[in-house]
């Protein structure tokens, strides 16, 4: 689609929820006007909704079917797209360069090239912190892609498939998974990880126990979900405990070993798969751009209309930006709903500049909280306009509106009706196929 170099050309760099959602909206209006250029660069050929990542890790969520192909996506909604991974920035000529494209065997697809923004937004999302602890990135798995997700699915299966081949012969067996990190990842993963153990001897795998398979969740601070309300982290441990999770809080990890987690307090865990879920960080190559301010953890700092603070030109927003708030020491929370606002408020802002008019601040508005136990329950807390007061919900409520908010993810792509054409095809799919992926 060549809309012609007259006009303004706003280059959204990440394709995860909210930048997808930005470049929709702005691609279903001011994109199919022609009255702005559209284009969203993003490193994957599709997207899947960064909070189901844990389902498709432990196999309850075939993630196949749950994709967003960025370029059919653009064609249908006015935007373009791009293949390709920022790796540079050219403030004066006001030039995002894109990184060399190369296959699986590392070879040059396509060159290192710049594309010019008159707009630029950066949405790159956030990555695991491991805080530098020794042996975390050598020996655990990180979930902050789809590709990572998949590969511990992959190791999930296989060490199963060894722990049930040596229970079949009567050696010596157990299948430990340590998750470090009690946040809503860890704690959610926990959940569908115990739902895999359940699910998987209906398929053959029988020999295996539900005793010999130990999941653990190790927390640092005295409470799991320290970010959340005590109740909530309360509620959660009470589940976790019901499905015979062993919650360890409280508890520092010091050192990681190919089948070892050395804790704070002089213990040490067995574990023969280990997940990273502890903290984020933004990505490294932010702070190497020149020009802009960021923090410690790599964010950009933005003003609260999400404007950097040194480029007039360049926004920011979601996990990779850290934004103030008014009456607040602490800038907006790293959550799904504070990039759903902030893409909402970027779409007028975009809008208003084409007019020449100001940037509109953003105010974070908590709506509340939801935690879900796999198929089990969900717990959590609704807080705002959306009950007028903060609301404790449990059980089949909860579980309904936490699958409520991938819908809305979906309704801002793809519209009520084929949200609605999705959601059938789902329930379709799922009476077709076994209940938990098993490749």
């Amino acid at each position: 689609m060549n809309n012609g170099p007259e006009l303004h050309h706003v280059v959204i760099v990440g394709g995860g929820a909210g930048g997808l959602e930005l470049a929709t909206s702005l691609g279903n209006t001011v994109g199919r006007k022609k009255e702005a250029r559209i284009t969203l660069i993003d490193s994957s050929l599709t997207h899947v909704w960064k909070p189901l990542l844990h389902e498709v890790a432990a196999g309850s969520m075939d993630s196949s079917a749950n994709e967003v192909n960025y370029r059919a996506h653009a064609k249908r909604h006015g935007f373009e797209f791009q293949l390709g991974r920022m790796h540079g920035l050219d403030q004066a000529e006001q030039q995002v360069l894109i990184a060399p494209l190369l296959d699986d065997e590392g070879i040059e697809v396509v060159e290192e090239r710049y594309l010019k923004y008159d707009t630029l937004v950066i949405a790159v999302g956030s990555t695991a912190n491991d805080f530098g602890t020794p042996g975390a990135a050598e020996n655990c798995i990180f979930l902050d892609s789809l590709e990572q997700a998949r590969k511990f699915h992959r190791l999930l299966l296989n060490n199963y498939l060894k722990a049930e081949y040596e229970a079949e012969q009567k050696q010596k067996h157990s299948l430990d998974i340590a998750i470090i990190g009690a946040g809503a990842t860890g704690v959610e993963l926990a959940a569908e990880l115990h739902l895999a153990s359940q699910e998987l001897p209906v398929y053959g795998l029988s020999h295996l126990k539900e005793k010999d398979i130990k999941i653990s969740v190790i927390e640092a601070a005295d409470r799991i979900l320290p970010a959340l309300p005590e109740h909530l982290s309360k509620a959660a441990t009470r589940e976790l405990e019901c499905l015979n999770i062993n919650v360890l809080a409280g508890q520092r990890v010091t050192k990681i070993t190919s089948d070892n987690i050395e804790l704070g307090n002089g213990n040490s865990l067995s574990a023969t798969i280990k997940v990273w879920a502890a903290g984020i960080k933004a990505p490294e190559f932010l702070k190497e751009l020149e020009g802009l301010e960021t923090n410690r953890i790599n964010q950009l700092v933005v003003q609260q209309d999400l404007q950097t603070t040194q480029d007039k030109n360049i926004f920011a927003f979601g996990d990779c930006a850290s934004c103030p708030q008014p009456g607040s020491d602490r800038p907006v929370p790293p959550r799904a709903q504070a990039a759903n606002q902030q893409a909402s408020i970027l779409v007028k802002t975009i809008k208003r500049r084409l007019k020449g008019e100001d940037a509109i601040p953003y105010v974070y508005k908590d709506r509340g909280s939801l935690i879900s136990f796999s198929r089990y329950t969900a717990v959590g807390n609704l807080m705002g306009n959306l009950t007028g007061k903060n609301l404790m919900i449990e059980g089949r409520v909860a579980r309904l509106f936490y699958i409520s908010l991938y819908r809305m993810h979906q309704v801002a792509l793809h519209g009520v009706l084929r949200t609605s054409l999705i959601w059938l095809s789902d329930k379709i799919n799922k009476a077709l196929h076994p209940r938990l992926k098993l490749h």
